[in-house]
């Protein structure tokens, strides 16, 4: 079993792509930019979150689980894709305004439940600039954390069904973000109030359906593979991997992940176009076409711990 990360040395390989597409394909640059139509699709799904968690709430309590099996067939998809919209909106590529897009923050946090849009705007962009670095990277999991699952398929499950909350735990190595700030206590009023209305209104099994959204979107489903996706590998030679399956459509391409790093200004709609340019340096790298198939193999395949992943020193 592997007992410790990949650390390897030398320079964010991202980096050093980036540089190299540019200097093959200047004309890449055409593709940075906002896409501002990412506000007008956050709109629409919060629109259709809060009128499901609406018709459920009505229906009380003893439909809980109806509440949590249409969460886990339809709801962790938009909750999903609202979680893109505000990885977007953190790289500030909805709207050239910094205010429109923490807007576009707050309106995409909204079916959450719990409230992390702009914490993740902090980490996020930490994750970019630090990323791999363990000091730095709030993405990569603790040596604690990947002690205690090692490779025991039962342990990984139960990890991935608390990942919303474990990433918490690793806030204390990385640089301090603010989660106090203004943008943030109105974050969290805003969401508060969003539930409650629901609750009050309608019934707490709408909440209930919202909260499983967001804990299955992020956790023990094949969407949840996601994370693991991006940034676990089996070989220390690839730090980032990407997702070319059939979910991108409903996933607002999240999964083109080596071409995000690479070119973090690319709004979402714009990341096929980069590969499509740009072939030469992306079809030799290794990618994931399902993340079902991705889900079981993390789960029972020894070979993934929370060790695979690469830890840079450079």
């Amino acid at each position: 079993m592997q007992t410790d990360f990949f650390r390897m040395p030398g320079q964010d390989p991202h980096k050093t792509r980036a540089r190299a597409i540019l200097a093959a394909h200047p004309e890449v640059r055409s593709l940075f930019g906002r896409n501002p139509w990412t506000a007008a699709i956050t709109l629409g799904i919060v629109a259709a979150q809060t009128v499901i968690a609406c018709y459920l709430g009505t229906l009380g309590l003893s439909y809980w689980w109806l509440a949590v099996l249409v969460a886990l067939v339809i709801g962790v998809f938009a909750n999903h894709a609202l979680y893109v919209v505000i990885h977007d909106a953190t790289h500030e590529t909805v709207f050239r305004s910094r205010f429109l897009n923490r807007i576009v923050l707050i309106v995409a946090d909204l079916p959450n439940v719990v409230p992390g849009a702009m914490g993740f705007r902090g980490y996020h962009k930490l994750h970019h600039s630090g990323r791999s670095h363990y000091d730095g990277d709030p993405d990569l999991p603790n040596e604690w954390e990947a002690r205690l699952v090692r490779d025991v398929w039962w342990r990984k499950a139960i990890w991935l069904f608390c990942f919303p909350f474990l990433q918490i735990s690793r806030v204390h190595r990385v640089p301090p973000v603010n989660l106090f700030s203004a943008w943030s206590i109105a974050s969290y009023v805003a969401a508060a109030a969003y539930a409650l209305s629901i609750w009050y209104f309608f019934g707490l099994n709408g909440v209930v359906y919202l909260f499983a959204c967001f804990w299955f979107s992020t956790g023990l489903h094949p969407l949840g593979a996601r994370w693991i996706s991006e940034h676990y590998t089996l070989d220390p030679n690839q730090d980032t991997s990407s997702y070319y399956g059939p979910i991108n459509k409903v996933a607002l391409n999240i999964g083109y992940h080596n071409e995000h790093h690479d070119f973090p200004r690319v709004p979402w709609n714009r990341l096929p176009q980069l590969r499509a340019m740009a072939p030469e340096f992306y079809d030799n790298l290794a990618v994931h076409t399902s993340w079902t198939r991705l889900f079981i193999d993390f789960l029972f395949d020894p070979r993934y711990t929370l060790f695979a992943r690469v830890v840079r020193s450079g």
